[in-house]
């Protein structure tokens, strides 16, 4: 029966990929037999390569230069109270669409558990225990471990956020949580039956309960095997698959269950390496990466170990572009390019995975960058980080990988890669700088990529690491940022981005509105597009032909553009980070910091207006300060054809 069972998931799997022309690299490595993993599959944890809790000259040497840092964290949460969540927390997801009052005191119970499991292993004495276990009996007495955010759309009858005790749901949350209690369970099961065994009787039922037999027993959208090539597919298949197959490893000892399920995140895995183009970037942006193909990387790892490295697809170009692409988006000063929902401030939790990641494809380049990020972080293994919706102190497993690579990454000579011109030809993004201080971007794509705002065909530009025509970014996500109301929210549309208005209609949403004719000549440093099918049809425009070129002191833009009719002004917008000085016609001065940029228009063709958005959101405050400008340069006269001229310059 259970030969039957996974013969019928093969086919599935099979036929969608076949259908599709997909690689399917990992389901390859093994001949799409998943029986030949039970020939590579090490049982009983003993892949394991971190120390046993009780090896404490082990973990003495694993630690060193943070197991102070970590003790301290454990201390301060020994008089943690934990939290409680009430049902109308859930349920002001509904009410208000914020998810803060359930997620924050979830966050912070779960912080406050991870630092005291870190502290106890890194000391050993014992001192953490009762607080440990006060922590796992608070998480197994709650209804849910998925956020409010995700309740409704993952339910089928997608009526509340307020979790129903007999319906567990993994989520990014779940995953994470259920990842880390197994680690927890895993190093300390021993330590908590001195106290009671109870307790780790009763923390292995609710991860069984609530992880692995739903993940048996049903399929969750983010396993995406019926996808077709206009699936979305984002972080969240990497992401939970690479959590699922950890809680597996570590909890499950029967082979022929190991087999199935090793063998359908596998395919699911393949399904999200499938989603990329061979150039390997990232279109939901460098903030997703640590989650996208940074967990893409650690599954690969993970399988790789379990397997003693007979499943391993680290030797693919795709898995080389998929990891290089992070150094290449950096800009400087923690700056990175950033399009969608992407922040454009680099994380600082991930440079232990850039640094594994860079070592198992032989980058010497991804190492070096994330030496720099070590150092940049003034050698702190762990920031501290504040983020939207993730808890990175959950992520155990990323702390382990970082401690067995610390002293090495501490070794290795810091550097930016300072690359002139990365053209990512498919995705359709390109990445110039020069030695005059200038860096710009600009996109191509489609109207529906994974974290999408209407912003193709937009740009920005630094200037010696200062932001000066930006993307403002993304606030907090509330509960009308994944419904049919996103593109009411003013940082999801392309009027405010750096794109034109035609006929007072922006750009529309959907895989139809889309790039045409990209092309970059390399000689020239000239990226060009044509807008024109990004926008519906009341705008009436037939062709919109745009040109960026980046040249020693200055970036020329160019319009051309053909209008079936004009009935209203063309307007161009421009996202400034500083407030632009529009005293004199015909040259805006925009100052931010201590740099000083012109940009030079014809003033007979244009008016200038300046408008102040004044920012309240957390997530974009703390990025921009309180307010960004947008520059609006509206046409003087109504033309079916026309072009237009731009240039911003230091000169």
């Amino acid at each position: 029966m259970k030969k039957n069972i996974i013969l019928i998931f093969i086919f599935f799997c099979t036929f969608s990929a076949n259908a599709h022309e997909y690689r399917n690299l990992l389901q390859n490595a093994i001949n799409l037999d998943p029986f030949v993993l039970k020939n590579f599959l090490i049982m009983n944890q003993k892949w394991v390569p971190y120390p046993e809790y009780k090896d404490r000259k082990s973990w003495d040497t694993l630690t060193v230069g943070v197991k102070e840092y970590l003790i301290e964290r454990g201390n301060k949460a020994l008089d943690y109270e934990w939290k409680i969540i009430k049902a109308t927390d859930y349920l002001a997801y509904d009410r208000t669409g914020l998810g803060e009052p359930s997620r924050d005191p979830f966050h912070a119970n779960n912080t406050a558990l991870a630092d005291l499991v870190k502290a106890e292993l890194a000391e050993g004495q014992g001192r953490f225990i009762d607080q440990i276990i006060n922590g796992i009996w608070h998480l197994c007495e709650l209804t849910s471990w998925t956020l409010a955010a995700h309740i409704i759309p993952m339910r089928n009858d997608k009526t509340s956020s307020l979790p129903n005790y007999n319906e567990n749901i993994i989520d990014l949350s779940a995953a994470d949580l259920g990842s880390f209690l197994s680690w927890t369970y895993y190093f300390l099961k021993d330590e908590m039956d001195k106290v009671n065994p109870l307790v780790s009787i009763r923390l292995r039922t609710n991860i069984q309960f609530r992880i692995l037999d739903p993940y048996i027993n049903y399929h969750f959208h983010w396993e995406r095997y019926a996808a077709s090539p206009e699936t979305k597919i984002n972080n969240w298949t990497s992401w939970c698959n690479f959590n699922v197959l950890n809680c597996f490893l570590l909890l499950e000892n029967d082979p022929d269950k190991l087999v199935q399920v090793v063998y359908r995140t596998m395919a699911s895995v393949d399904k999200f390496i499938n989603s990329y183009h061979i150039d390997g970037a990232c279109n939901e942006g460098p903030g997703y990466w640590g989650h996208a193909a940074g967990k893409m990387y650690e599954y690969l790892q993970l399988l790789s170990r379990a397997t003693n490295g007979k499943v391993s697809i680290f030797n693919h170009p795709i898995i080389k572009n998929m990891g290089e692409y992070i150094y290449k988006v950096y800009i400087g000063d923690g700056w990175v390019v950033n399009f969608g929902d992407c922040s454009p401030k680099i994380a600082g939790d991930i440079k232990g995975t850039i640094f594994n990641y860079g070592k198992n494809i032989d980058s010497k380049e991804m190492m070096q960058f994330a030496a720099y990020l070590y150092e940049r972080d003034n050698k702190k293994l762990f920031p501290e980080l504040t983020t939207r919706t993730y808890n990175p102190e959950l992520d155990i497993y990323r702390t382990l990988e970082s401690l067995l690579i610390h002293k090495e990454m501490r070794k290795t000579e810091p550097f930016v890669p300072r690359i002139p011109v990365t053209w990512y030809p498919e995705t359709e993004r390109i990445y110039i700088r020069n030695q005059t201080g200038f860096f710009f971007a600009a996109k191509g794509g489609f109207n529906n990529e994974s974290h999408n705002h209407n912003d193709m065909g937009s740009f920005i530009l630094y200037l010696d690491q200062t932001p000066i025509i930006i993307d403002p970014g993304v606030g907090i996500y509330d509960i009308k940022t994944f419904s049919s109301e996103r593109y009411s929210i003013w940082t999801m549309q392309s009027n405010y981005h750096n794109l034109p208005l035609i006929n007072g209609v922006s750009q529309s949403n959907g895989s139809q509105y889309r790039s045409e004719n990209v092309q970059f000549n390399s000689q020239k440093s000239i990226f060009s597009l044509d807008l024109a099918k990004a926008y519906p049809d009341e705008a009436a425009v037939e062709k919109w032909h745009r040109s960026y070129q980046l040249e020693l002191k200055r970036l020329v833009i160019k319009e051309k553009f053909e209008l079936k009719k004009a009935t209203i002004a063309n307007c161009l917008n421009f996202m400034v980070g500083g407030k632009p000085d529009i005293t004199n016609s015909g040259v805006i001065i925009v100052k931010k910091n201590d740099i000083t940029m012109k940009m030079i228009y014809d003033e007979k063709l244009f008016d200038a207006r300046i408008e102040t958005i004044h920012l309240t959101d957390r997530n974009l405050c703390k990025i921009w300060g309180d307010r960004i400008y947008r520059l609006s340069l509206t046409a003087r006269k109504l033309e079916q054809t026309g072009e237009y001229k731009f240039i911003f310059t230091i000169n």
